[in-house]
């Protein structure tokens, strides 16, 4: 969490909240001279390689779930890697606790309910589910429009109807699944135990449906990825999208993963990191190949999870809440605004940045696509019509974060302003019942939201609550009872 700091005004830039990974902050001098690299492409941007991009993203993977947020039994050497050599975000927000509005935002740079994809879509055989809507400004799309190659492999769930999928919103190539989930093996979704059941295989390269079990689905997503970039060179920047479909349901690993971890760990403890496991080792392979071909300096390497661990039952071994994943030390769940559900892990490494810091003031995953684009292409304005913001003046301390956050999911909202964040109509988890219709908290002083602060701070209460409404008319969304 961060250290008490001045939050913020008007166009003031926050003080020193760049740390190396000893944990000692960063002077101003050396916050510019850690981005002096990004900065200088600009002034060099008609003669500078313009950088590719892997994007690394998981599934219902909590912050808990990594070993470089300070959890040793999590054997993650390959992102711990990845976060030596870049930069750490302590307080990285998804845009949702649940995926597909997650990976709206991330493709988008808005808000996903100006996108018209909330929660989660359906996963239906007939391929025709609506998602990300025809003509939509995308990441890969502004990119392949300067020249790059677009590919996405793995967890899509954007929606399935032609307009929707992936090469339809800017990818030249594709090879993954349409669905929320799959199974690890046989590459199928289903949904059993209530009416109607429903199993079918979704697994496509491009439009034409493709059969590879048993393959482990990390491992083959792996291979794929290593094919895609053993293609590429200097002569053409690239954007690589890897969808993860782990650690979500189902909950399956191989032996050989399984074994890095104690028998005597609680079993889906146990199962959850040898996914993520699994997930690392294709991690490494692919840091490992960028550099054997000498694309390491020039690519752009994020990670991080699309929302936080889950509680759902449908994971767990034994019949009851899930606790396979962690999001400690935060509270809630995938599916909840508590900071649980969409405070994730991400890590940003880039050419030009200095290796080992941590940054710890709040950044979200709409902020992704303008960043991306200034790197890719320094001399052109953001995109209009995005409610992301370019990250890299942040960093740098020329410019101050977002002054207000908001979610929604279902009929939870939230906001957060600074370190105070309220929640309208918190969620009900099992064994964790919610009377209270408002929990304000002040995340400084409390990040694990413990204290309900709303009946000390009313006026506070009240202010929010008016921006938070004034966010649901700009983005239409109805206002949900309480």
């Amino acid at each position: 969490m961060a250290p008490a700091i001045p939050l913020p005004t008007g166009n003031t830039p926050p003080p020193h909240t760049l740390k190396d990974n000893t944990g000692m902050s960063s002077s101003r001098r050396d916050i510019l001279r850690g981005f002096a690299g990004i900065t200088a492409s600009a002034a060099l941007a008609q003669t500078a390689p313009r950088p590719n991009f892997l994007v690394i993203v998981t599934d219902d993977q909590g912050i808990g779930d990594v070993g470089c947020y300070g959890h040793p039994e999590v054997r993650t050497p390959n992102l711990d890697r990845l976060a030596a050599s870049g930069v750490r975000f302590t307080q990285w927000f998804a845009n949702a606790p649940v995926c597909s509005a997650s990976r709206a935002a991330i493709m988008t740079g808005k808000y996903p309910d100006r996108t018209g994809v909330k929660g989660a879509l359906p996963s239906e055989p007939s391929w025709d589910v609506n998602g990300l809507r025809q003509g939509e400004q995308t990441l890969p799309g502004l990119l392949r429009d300067r020249g790059y190659g677009t590919a996405a492999f793995g967890k899509w769930h954007l929606g399935s109807a032609p307009a929707s999928r992936p090469r339809a919103q800017g990818f030249d190539d594709f090879f993954g699944w349409y669905s929320g989930w799959l199974d690890a093996y046989s590459h199928r979704y289903y949904q059993l135990g209530s009416a109607p059941g429903k199993i079918f295989h979704d697994l496509w390269r491009n439009e034409t449906e493709v059969f590879e079990e048993p393959a482990y689905m990390t491992e083959l997503l792996g291979r794929e990825a290593q094919s895609y970039l053993a293609k590429q060179s200097s002569a053409q920047p690239f954007l690589l999208y890897l969808a993860f479909g782990a650690p979500h349901y189902s909950m399956m690993a191989p032996k050989k993963y399984l074994d890095r971890f104690p028998a005597t760990m609680d079993r889906d403890r146990r199962t959850h990191l040898a996914m993520v496991a699994a997930v690392d080792d294709v991690v490494g392979a692919l840091l490992d190949q960028l550099r054997r071909q000498g694309l390491d300096s020039s690519t752009v390497v994020y990670y991080q999870a699309d929302n936080g661990a889950t509680r759902e039952v449908r994971a767990s071994s034994d019949g009851k809440p899930y606790h396979g994943g962690s999001n400690e030390p935060y509270r809630g769940y995938k599916l909840g605004l508590f900071d649980g559900g969409m405070h994730v892990p991400a890590i940003l490494r880039a050419p030009g940045l200095r290796p080992g810091q941590v940054w710890d003031r709040p950044l979200i995953s709409m902020d992704l696509l303008p960043t991306f684009l200034a790197m890719a292409d320094p001399a052109a304005p953001p995109p209009a019509g995005i409610d992301g913001q370019n990250i890299l003046p942040v960093l740098r301390g020329e410019k101050p974060e977002h002054e207000f956050l908001f979610w929604s999911h279902e009929n939870q909202r939230a906001i957060r302003q600074g370190d105070w964040k309220l929640i309208l109509n918190p969620p009900q988890f099992p064994g964790e019942e919610m009377p209270d219709k408002a929990w304000l908290s002040n995340l400084e002083d409390d990040r694990s939201e413990k204290k309900n602060l709303a009946n000390e701070q009313t006026d506070r209460v009240r202010e929010l609550t008016e921006r938070l409404r004034a966010w649901e008319r700009e983005v239409g969304l109805s206002t949900p009872p309480r």
